[in-house]
């Protein structure tokens, strides 16, 4: 350091050494200073003064400060903008050597929240740990607000399609991952690079047995998960180091496998608007817009999850459904239900606060509050004894210990913090009732010492007051002073005045202030043991927690089924696609004043592919992914819009639908459309749901149709495939398939045309469409006339002269097929000589052809 500086400053350097990625908010008296670079970015992001500071002879540093007081919303801001903040605070009872000790308190991160200033109550707030090797993919997951902890690992060929899809999933706030991994490609939230030899296997696993206070991992699955262990090793590291406190609250570790839900990429999610709207972003206008009228903070987090994954086990879908169908029937119930659950607090946040040592004195009044109200809703959880939750309510404990405690021990009102006196009941404790009333005698005797000491020296005017610096006084005006008796001692002159002190005020004065700090400490003690009693309960009543979520998300299904008109779907394991009168849940809604064209989607005996043709504007999109839609809902537990749907269960939904480029990965509308196109054909199965619009339109029309008919060729043909199709295009020429492939059926939107009007019926019918009517579209759109009526001219030649745009030859397409060069497959069968070949000989050769052309 080439110039001296100031111990403070020296102080405030060693610190910040120690945490060079994060805003170093630096407690000064009543304000938190930022300095150097620090401050330019608090500045710039907080919109607060950016000021300088001397720290040695003629050197001056940028410094930018908030009061202490309003840190909270600051703080707030920055985290939302994926900043670190290390809070740093003076520690001690006073100064050393004329320097407060300070310490750096906690680091906050986007991932690693519990205050609820940072926190959305209807979701949760994950941090996610990824790996990323030759051994394969480990991903790790944490909720520390709600104590959600979770690990999976993953063969390293899946490893990016996967990380895509599960990121998409979880949206986390933060995700950690290896300084030599790059994320940025597929992720451009908050992220923090963490030293690849931090993932060291061993290192993790010492970090979980440590933590867990285990000899094995197998307990938790991660005995064979190698690349599981290094991502929650890392993830239990990283919230160590930034806020240890916060560790507490994750009590255990589950494995989970994309086996026990149906995997929902992130193209799919998009797609189908499944929790926000591709134009705004908004919750308003989705899938769980329409869902969501869950009443608790436990309900509306879960109700997200619910919908982002399906599940695939019949039972546990059927277990949802009867419980979604007893409050369907049971309306008065239902309502009942709803409304005592309304005001619910919010116990999973709470009592992870309290178990960290976060709490604050309404924390605790909240849960008490919300305990008091728990033997009526059992009650009435129990009063139509249905059989479909006598296992959810025999996990219900009303923690009756917990509300007796928090009832004696709290006061009715207590102050905001333990800064304030009046935290604890009365009678609570006698060591702290003894202090009160000591305290209480005392600041009697002040509080009548005025009119006595009026009466006894004869002074009208004389008053009692207090100040920081000189405590309990009396105050005489100076034409008075002559009656002042000779036990007061004088204190302090003024212009106008003479204070005074005796020896018996000081005394009750040092009662008083002596009171109020052993009150203060006491109650802070009480409290703090009392929090200890709910934190040692805190598991019955995380339980309680969960199964009120629960019961707040099966009554809302409910709800939302009877007041849009819903039903409970018959799901098979087989590939059945029947769906009678079906309706897209969220387009109804919105469709104000407007009757809602319901349609089939019944799939017959031998039925793959459902080709669907039709104008634009008339339906096709929205009929494709109400298919899916109701699909989706089905599988998590939900009733579905339409008359009857029997539905296999799905194991995949994917979609390819709309027109959307990624400029920031190099790739243009037709890459992105065919990238998704790949995913689908390699990942896709015959159990798959597949909904495929307008594939090929994002490049020539011979190249677009070329590609469109052999996706669909693929899926009907290929033995892996098979799956279940919804695809629209406006390539008439498909609708030649059902000729050669028997999997096809041709469905069209049906069309009205009268008088030169052309009337949309949003109807499905079967049989394939001949018109695009684009033209008419592209008038109701308000091109302008001479624009329409020229395009009418350009169309009426094409059709008579059956020529196309490009000049390329007008054989139909179906027809073209057969005229192209022979496949190297078809050569290669030709040249074959089976009498020559044995049984051995034909098995290998079938084996080369599948790896070759498959």
């Amino acid at each position: 350091m080439a110039k001296s500086v100031t111990p403070i400053r020296k102080q405030y350097l060693d610190i910040k050494a120690k945490y060079p990625d994060a805003i170093l908010f630096f407690r000064l008296g009543d304000f938190y200073e930022t300095f150097d670079k620090d401050a330019e970015i608090a500045a710039r992001e907080l919109d607060i003064v950016l000021t300088s500071r001397n720290v040695a002879k003629g050197d001056r540093v940028p410094m930018a400060g908030i009061p202490h007081h309003a840190a909270e919303s600051y703080i707030a801001k920055l985290i939302d903008r994926g900043f670190h903040v290390a809070i740093c605070e003076q520690i001690g009872d006073g100064p050393v050597k004329g320097l407060f000790p300070r310490e750096v308190v906690r680091v906050i991160t986007p991932g690693t929240v519990l205050e609820p200033e940072y926190l959305q109550d209807d979701s949760n707030n994950y941090l996610l740990s990824i790996w990323s090797g030759e051994e394969g993919l480990g991903l790790a997951f944490a909720d520390i607000s709600t104590g959600e902890f979770s690990a999976a690992a993953f063969v390293a060929e899946e490893a990016l399609n996967i990380l895509q899809h599960e990121i998409a999933r979880l949206n986390p706030a933060e995700i950690l991952h290896p300084e030599s991994m790059t994320i940025s490609t597929y992720w451009s939230g908050h992220s923090t690079a963490i030293p690849d030899w931090r993932f060291e296997c061993d290192r993790a696993e010492a970090t979980i047995l440590r933590y867990f206070g285990v000899k094995t991992l197998d307990g938790f699955g991660l005995g064979d998960a190698p690349p599981a262990t290094r991502a929650a090793g890392v993830l239990l590291e990283y919230i160590n180091e930034s806020q240890a406190e916060s560790l507490p609250t994750l009590a255990n570790l589950s494995m989970y496998s994309l086996e026990d839900f149906m995997v929902l990429d992130a193209a799919t999610r998009r797609n189908l608007e499944i929790t926000r709207t591709l134009r705004t972003g908004e919750v308003a206008g989705s899938l769980l817009g329409v869902l969501d009228r869950t009443v608790t903070p436990m309900g509306k987090r879960l109700i997200r999850q619910w919908i982002n994954r399906p599940l695939l086990d019949m039972q546990r879908i059927e277990r949802r459904l009867d419980q979604v169908e007893s409050f369907v029937e049971h309306g008065l119930w239902r309502v009942e239900v709803r409304e005592a659950l309304k005001g619910f607090g919010d116990l999973e946040r709470l009592i992870n606060r309290i178990i960290v040592g976060m709490a604050r004195p309404h924390d605790l009044v909240a849960v008490r509050e919300t305990l008091k109200r728990m033997p009526d809703i059992l009650a009435l959880l129990k009063r139509e004894n249905n059989k479909a939750f006598n296992k959810l309510l025999g996990t219900m404990d009303p923690c009756t210990q917990v509300k007796n405690l928090l009832e004696k021990g709290l006061s009715d009102e207590p102050p905001a913090t333990l800064a304030h006196t009046g935290v604890i009941r009365s009678g609570y404790a006698d060591e702290l009732d003894d202090l009160v009333e000591s305290s209480r005698h005392a600041r009697e005797w002040i509080a009548n010492l005025e009119s006595v000491e009026r009466e006894r020296t004869g002074i009208k005017t004389l008053k009692v007051g207090y100040n920081k610096v000189f405590g309990y006084y009396i105050e005489v005006t100076k034409a008075n002073t002559k009656h002042v008796p000779e036990d007061f001692i004088r204190k302090q002159t003024l212009v106008n005045a003479e204070r005074y002190i005796t020896p018996e005020m000081k005394q009750y004065e040092s009662l008083v202030l002596t009171a109020e700090e052993q009150i203060r400490a006491v109650e802070a003690r009480l409290f703090h043991e009392i929090s200890q009693g709910v934190a040692d309960q805190s598991a019955k009543i995380l339980q309680l927690a969960a199964s009120i979520g629960r019961f707040d998300v099966v009554s809302t299904l409910a709800e939302v089924a009877v007041k849009n008109d819903y039903v409970r779907p018959h799901l098979l394991e087989d590939e059945t696609l029947e769906i009678r009168e079906g309706r897209h849940p969220v387009v109804e809604i919105w469709l104000e004043g407007v009757r809602y064209v319901p349609n089939d989607a019944c799939f017959e005996s031998g039925e793959h592919i459902r080709i669907l043709t039709g104008p634009n504007m008339s339906g096709k999109s929205t009929y494709l992914r109400q298919v899916a839609l109701i699909f989706l809902m089905a599988q998590m537990g939900s009733f579905v819009p339409a008359t009857t749907a029997r539905l296999g269960i799905a194991d995949r939904i994917f979609t390819r639908i709309g027109a959307q480029d990624e400029i920031h990965a190099g790739q243009s509308t037709f890459m992105v459309e065919m990238v998704e196109t790949a995913n689908i054909l390699n990942n896709a199965t015959d159990r798959s749901l597949l909904i495929l619009d307008e594939v090929g339109r994002g490049t020539s029309t011979y190249d677009g149709v070329s590609i469109a008919w052999a996706v669909v060729e693929y899926i009907h043909n290929h033995p892996r495939l098979r799956a279940r199709t919804l695809f629209a295009t406006h390539y008439h020429e498909l609708t030649h398939m059902v000729e050669t492939l028997p999997g096809i059926r041709n469905y069209n939107v049906a069309v009205a045309e009268e008088g030169g009007e052309v009337v949309f019926l949003h109807h499905i019918a079967p049989g394939g469409a001949d018109k695009s009517y684009g033209i008419h579209v592209a008038e109701i759109a308000g091109l302008p006339r001479s624009v329409i009526n020229r395009a009418q001219e350009i169309l009426a030649n094409f059709e008579a002269s059956a020529d196309r745009p490009s000049g390329e030859a007008s054989i139909p397409f179906h027809q073209m097929t057969f005229l192209t060069d022979s496949h190297p497959l078809l050569e290669e069968l030709e040249a074959l000589d089976l009498n020559g070949l044995n049984p051995l000989e034909a098995l290998n050769r079938l084996y080369e052809w599948q790896k070759r052309y498959l």
